[in-house]
């Protein structure tokens, strides 16, 4: 199952952690794994490359975190979009993501 925590910070999104697997078919045959990398990489390209935040980004194996450095509304805009992507993908592939949010 993948993990999605979104972070929150004075009611305004401020980042996430997106973890594990999806286990709705084979590895490299798993369209829920590849939807949400695939949105995840294109939120953390847009973020940084696109409006220039200096996200804290770590990459690990089978996870990643992204971290505002301050609410900037653009970078929230995205990260709500992510947030519902993710939202209706576990909607419509039940079982395989687990969607959390946390004040930090």
């Amino acid at each position: 199952m993948i993990t999605a925590e979104f972070y929150y910070k004075q009611s305004k999104l401020c980042g996430f952690m997106i973890k594990g697997h999806a286990g709705y078919a084979e590895n490299g045959n798993d369209i829920v794994c590849a939807s949400v990398s695939s949105a995840v990489q294109l939120v953390c390209n847009i973020i940084t490359e696109s409006f220039k935040v200096n996200a804290d980004i770590k990459v690990l194996i089978d996870k990643i975190q992204l971290i505002l450095p301050f609410a900037d509304e653009n970078s929230q805009k995205v990260l709500d979009g992510l947030y519902t992507h993710i939202k209706f993908l576990s909607e419509d592939y039940k079982g395989t993501i687990k969607i959390t949010t946390s004040e930090v």
